[in-house]
Formats: structure tokens, sequence, C-alpha cells
């Protein structure tokens, strides 16, 4: 009998589509053995791409404080299915799984799809998506998922560049190089050469060996863990709990305070930024084997 697979994902760029669908190409290849279905998660009200600069920034607030939209309905193929593998595919806005993910996550589906099935999870994202898999990992705990594996494909241009290229995708729709700018996302040979991933987890899935999983992900460069991204992103957490709360709250001011978060935003990365990573070299030493540990815990898939 064949194996069932699901491909769930929710993409706007068509970046994670093209990393989600190489990773699951092994599987493809054996259709005697499984059976793949792809699952886009849809929106009823979709957020656009290119994005407007006001609405890009508007989404924060929600995004951070992980409050849901509501979702399309997913295919009774999928719904009624009981899949034996799920490679869950998602990107982060503003160091949280993005409103689409967040909205599937809540939704009623969730746990019917996810409830006692083995689960991959695939991000495609500029580089700070560490403290965000740890939200998504508790999600999955929450809905009875499996979590037996993680793949991390990010920017691998340095913090400010990716910074530019990103805002540029983002805004302007334009992911190819221009003047000195490289070209923003994961880059296409990564992304190509997502498929060794999906031989990896097709092989420990056939064994049934799912513990041995992640060690061998990660030993094949599918996690890279940057220390200095980890402060920032406990650094943002704590600052985005402030504004995200205030702008909730104060509903009669929110386009004024949206205005001044873009603000502040801008002077964190250009500004603040630089700082952390000044301690974050200084106290290198002092902290190497609290960072060690730290490194080792977010290459893997438990969840302290």
């Amino acid at each position: 009998m064949k194996k069932n697979i699901l491909v769930l994902y929710y993409t706007q760029t068509g970046q994670l589509e093209d990393i989600v669908k190489n990773i699951a190409r092994p599987f493809e290849d054996k259709k005697d053995e499984y059976h793949v279905t792809y699952y886009n998660i849809k929106m009823k009200k979709n957020f656009p791409f290119p994005w407007p600069n006001d609405v890009f920034f508007n989404t924060f607030p929600e995004s951070y404080l992980q409050i849901p939209s509501e979702i399309l309905p997913p295919p009774d193929e999928v719904l009624n299915t009981k899949y034996d593998l799920i490679i869950f595919g998602y990107q982060v806005w503003y160091l949280t799984p993005s409103i689409p993910i967040i909205s599937f996550l809540k939704s009623g589906y969730a746990e019917k799809i996810l409830k006692d099935t083995p689960v991959v999870t695939v991000s495609g994202t500029r580089n700070m998506w560490m403290l965000s898999q740890e939200k998504l990992k508790v999600y999955l705990k929450d809905l009875q998922a499996k979590l037996i594996g993680n793949i991390a494909l990010v920017d691998r241009h340095d913090n400010y560049t990716s910074v530019l290229t990103v805002i540029r995708w983002m805004i302007d729709g334009q992911k190819e190089k221009s003047g000195l700018l490289p070209a923003a996302g994961v880059s296409d040979e990564e992304i190509n050469g997502a498929v060794k991933y999906g031989k990896i987890i097709e092989s420990h899935f056939k064994n049934n060996d799912f513990e041995g999983l992640q060690p061998d992900l990660v030993k094949n460069g599918a996690i890279e863990i940057r220390a200095f991204l980890v402060r920032v992103e406990k650094v943002g957490n704590k600052i985005f709990t402030v504004w995200s709360n205030l702008i909730i709250k104060k509903k009669e001011k929110r386009p004024l305070l949206i205005k001044f978060f873009k603000v502040y935003l801008m002077a964190a990365i250009w500004i603040i930024s630089p700082i952390v990573l000044v301690l974050h070299l200084l106290t290198t030493p002092i902290f190497w084997l609290k960072r060690k540990k730290q490194r080792e815990y977010l290459q893997g898939i438990n969840l302290k």
C-alpha cells in the first residue's frame, strides 16, 4: 500500500513552494511507493505581493501577537486522508510564523490533519527563524503532531545586506540582483539543492528511523545558527511585545503608532543591532560554552 505524504505550506513569492517541492521530489520519483499531495494554505482575504509599504508594517501587531485571520477550507482530500508524513513549509513574519500559518494552526482543521503524524518543518527566511521555530514547536505539541525534523534555509549574505535586498523584494517585487546588491532570499543553488534533504528524509522514513533524522539533516547543512542573531531575536521579541500590545490597545492612534514603529524598527536595525553585535563579540569568550549548548539545542527538534 502506498504511503501518503502531505506537503503543506503557504507562499507569496513562490520561493517556499520551490523549496518544499524540491524536498518532496524523492517521494515523487517513487510513485509506486508514495502518493504526494500538495496543500497551499489559502486566505479568505489574501495578503498582497509586492507589499504596499503601509500594509507591510500594518500587519506587524497581528503577526507578532499571533492573531489569526480566516482561511479557506482545505480540500476534502486533505481533510479525509490520514497522512504518514507531513512536510510543513512556513515563513517568518516579525519573528513569528506568518499570519497564514498561525491562522491554519488555530483553525479547526489543523488538529485533524496534524494529530499523531510525523512532521518535518521547513522554513525559507532572511535569517532570523530560531525563536519563531520555538513558537511553532509549541503549536505542534499542543496539536499532538510528532516533530521529527527541521530544515531552515536562509539568505547567506550578511545581516545588513539582506535587510536591503528583502525590502527591495517585498516592496518592489524585485528579487534579482541590482546595482551593488545581490539577489534576495535563499540562493537558487540552495533551493535546487534542497532535493538532498528530501533524499535524507525519504531514507529515514523508509527505514522508520526518525531518531537519526535531525542529526543527519544538520550534518548535511540543513541548519545554520548564528549566535549573534539569536541574541538579536531575544531582544527583538521583548521590544516587539511592548510595541504590538501598545498598537492593539491604542486603536484610535494605530496609524500614528505604526509610523513610529516603522521609524523605530529602522533605527533598531541600523543603530541598535550593530551595538548588540559588538557586545556579542566582546562577551564571546565568557559565554562560549553557554552559546555552544544554545546552538546544539536550536539545531535540534526538542522543546524545552
